[in-house]
């Protein structure tokens, strides 16, 4: 599993674990079932604290997108796969927020945007 935290952003460390771990989870890069790393573990490897990951996986327990096990560890939950898409579908929505936010900044008009949009999708 490949974390990066970064201690320049503005992000809570936690919420940059949840949020990595989430996207993959989205993703289907981690599936149903599948272990997750400890908490102490998962701590170790990125150099924080343990509570900073014990936070991330309540969260990620709490949106439904992991369940624990007392004893046993923490394990990507089983998805519906409408829900997934729709998972899916707002996290490229989120991505655009920003991608819109960059282009109003930069003077760029829609119609500007929509054509690197259109460009993008179709050389994709």
């Amino acid at each position: 599993m490949n974390i990066i935290i970064s201690n320049r952003s503005d992000e809570p460390i936690y919420n940059q674990i949840y949020q990595q771990l989430r996207g993959a989870i989205i993703r289907e890069e981690l599936t149903a079932g599948e272990p997750l790393p400890s908490i102490r573990n998962l701590a170790r490897e990125l150099q924080v604290s343990v509570i900073t990951t014990k936070r991330a996986y309540e969260e990620l327990e709490r949106d439904g997108y992991i369940e624990t096990v007392a004893g046993k560890g923490s394990f990507v939950a089983p998805q519906n796969a409408e829900l997934l898409r729709e998972k899916r579908v707002n996290l490229i929505e989120e991505k655009m927020v920003a991608v819109i936010q960059e282009a109003r900044t930069l003077g760029l008009s829609l119609p500007e945007l929509q054509r690197i949009v259109e460009l993008l999708y179709e050389e994709g």
